[in-house]
């Protein structure tokens, strides 16, 4: 099993259930010297809001978000839905928790 780092739409049951068929059980934990940032993300509709994790110049800012535990097969799930935007990396949390996370592709 894997561990994935949400901060923003991941954490939508609706969104579990559309990408995986099933609900994430997840922990609570924190991502330390980063900060979100708003985007626009152009969708079928229209343009969407949306923000992206990016690197912060104070070490003690923090991204409250929750961990979950998924299959090699989920992180695959969640490389297509994410847009160009992201890139998935690994990132070490405040609880010492390796996790991936999607931040701002640049």
């Amino acid at each position: 099993m894997e561990k994935l780092f949400s901060y923003g739409t991941l954490r939508s049951k609706e969104i579990q259930m559309r990408l995986f068929n099933k609900i994430l059980t997840g922990t609570r934990d924190q991502l330390h010297g980063h900060k979100l940032k708003s985007l626009q993300i152009e969708e079928e509709f229209g343009m969407a809001d949306y923000v992206v994790v990016v690197p912060s110049a104070t070490s003690t800012d923090p991204i409250h978000g929750v961990v979950f535990e998924v299959t090699n097969a989920d992180l695959a799930k969640v490389d297509l839905f994410e847009s160009n935007a992201y890139k998935r990396v690994q990132v070490t949390l405040n609880s010492g928790t390796v996790a991936w996370i999607y931040i701002e592709n640049k």
